[in-house]
């Protein structure tokens, strides 16, 4: 049994913990039992009341049958459940009885009977409102918004040469007007008009804006480590990736890979090894992935791709799709658009499986980097990854992440350099008798430039100088 006797007297109602009388109605009951299927799954104690007493089931063996049906008949559809009895002593000093219903997470939308939907907040049974009710059909995948038509749109607005470009990658032998009109359903028809559904539009749509306006990329790139605002902003770069998501994913994919820096270090073999500050695998999957499943129907906002000197943020309309979690997301998936997510495996973008989203973890533990993170901020999804130029410490309670060791064959961020660090310290390498003018001739940059690498090169212990202006270079690592 998950709780011992006294834990199910102390134990606090929450969002996964509820307790009621045997005396209650138990055509009520699958309130209660539909909201912790459609939510994070729970335990519902029978024969205590909602102050702890414990009145027991022995007295009611009617009611107690009728509540052990009433996951099968006033649920829809049923809900699996498992129970056991626990012998307790009642409020009477009587040997008596308790009934403990645990309900699994269920990837289905339940109703009652009066086919209300309730969902488990806190330690509540809520009935959701007929938005939050379709909100939770397209969570968790009972509807797709990817599949609703789009209002006046019509064939017209398909790129029927781009299809065609599909159709031969995939082997498809007819036409693409074939393919939009008889497959996948692309068209839907409603109230006898025909329209194109979301995903047509979003994959084929000669200007998919025009009806999902927020639906792009955004990167933007800080100096620093923080955004600014007012007369310190610290933008450096803002761009905006628009069109079909396979246009605007593979832009922003070139685009930001060349804002991707690569540190430069000694390797123990004394050869200077060069490595990305974040491993290829990883920020593409993280930027591919908010294109794959964040909420369409979520239409104020767009994907913003954010670029610090020390971490790279990338924020995706919509919470975690169905029955993912983050306790569990490394080995469950779930696609919030499986139309979308087929499209982009068939370029080799999308992992099967959620292999992706463990690949990550693993890749960024391999580089000696920090964990991925995640956190839910209001119906934003927040995925961070972290180059090691400052170690994270972080005590918000919403992040999620896993930790891992650095291997020791990893180099310590700190003997990471720059480009220009690298450059320098080379030069210095081939002859240490020059001055910081020379160094700064041969290299092509600035004398200040120089001064400041070399000033990094002594803090990280690779450099000393010996001698003052007429002195030389000496090479510690």
């Amino acid at each position: 049994m998950k709780y011992t006797l006294e834990e199910l007297m102390q134990k606090k109602e929450d969002q996964t913990f509820d307790r009621k009388s045997a005396r209650k109605d138990p055509k009520g009951l699958s309130n209660h039992i539909a909201a912790f299927a459609n939510a994070d799954g729970g335990t519902l104690v029978i024969g205590m009341e909602d102050d702890g007493e414990i009145t027991g089931i022995d007295d009611y063996p009617n009611q107690v049958n009728e509540i052990l049906r009433v996951p099968f008949d006033f649920c829809r559809p049923s809900v699996l459940i498992e129970t056991e009895t626990v012998a307790c002593t009642d409020k009477f000093g009587k040997p008596n009885h308790l009934l403990v219903i645990s309900i699994p997470q269920s990837p289905e939308l339940h109703a009652n009977q009066q086919d209300d939907v309730y969902y488990r907040m806190g330690d509540k049974s809520q009935r959701l409102n007929f938005d939050d009710r379709l909100r939770l059909m397209y969570s968790k995948g009972t509807r797709y918004f990817e599949d609703e038509p789009v209002a006046d749109s019509t064939l017209d607005d398909i790129d029927m040469e781009f299809v065609a470009s599909y159709c031969k990658k995939i082997g498809y032998t007819r036409s693409p007007e074939e393919y939009i009109t008889g497959n996948k359903s692309y068209i839907v028809t409603k109230s006898g008009r025909k329209e194109m559904s979301g995903a047509a539009i979003l994959l084929f749509g000669k200007d998919p804006q025009q009806y999902f306006p927020r639906a792009r990329l955004r990167f933007i790139r800080y100096d620093g480590i923080e955004a600014k605002v007012g007369t310190e902003m610290n933008v450096v770069k803002d761009k905006i990736f628009t069109g079909r998501i396979l246009d605007m994913v593979e832009s922003a994919l070139s685009f930001i890979r060349d804002q991707i820096k690569d540190h430069t270090y000694l390797g123990r073999d004394g050869r200077f090894v060069t490595t990305p500050e974040y491993p290829e695998f990883v920020w593409k999957e993280v930027i591919v992935n908010a294109a794959t499943h964040r909420d369409y129907s979520i239409k104020g906002t767009d994907i913003q791709i954010k670029m610090f000197d020390d971490r790279m943020e990338v924020e995706s309309p919509g919470n975690l799709p169905g029955i993912v979690r983050f306790s569990n997301m490394r080995r469950v998936h779930f696609s919030r658009n499986p139309k979308i997510a087929a499209f982009l495996h068939e370029y080799d973008y999308v992992q099967e499986f959620g292999e992706g989203v463990d690949r990550m973890y693993r890749e960024m533990e391999q580089a000696g980097l920090p964990a991925p993170e995640y956190r839910d901020n209001a119906f934003m999804l927040n995925a961070t990854i972290r180059n090691g130029a400052e170690s994270a410490s972080n005590d918000d309670s919403n992040v999620h992440n896993v930790p891992n060791d650095v291997p020791n064959d990893v180099p310590n961020p700190d003997d990471l350099l720059s480009e220009t660090e690298a450059k320098v310290l080379q030069t210095i390498i081939q002859d240490p008798s020059l001055s910081a003018q020379k160094i700064a001739d041969r290299c092509d940059i600035s004398k200040k430039t120089v001064t400041r690498a070399c000033k990094f090169l002594k803090e990280k212990g690779l450099i000393i100088r010996e001698g003052g202006t007429r002195g030389k270079w000496i090479i510690l690592k």
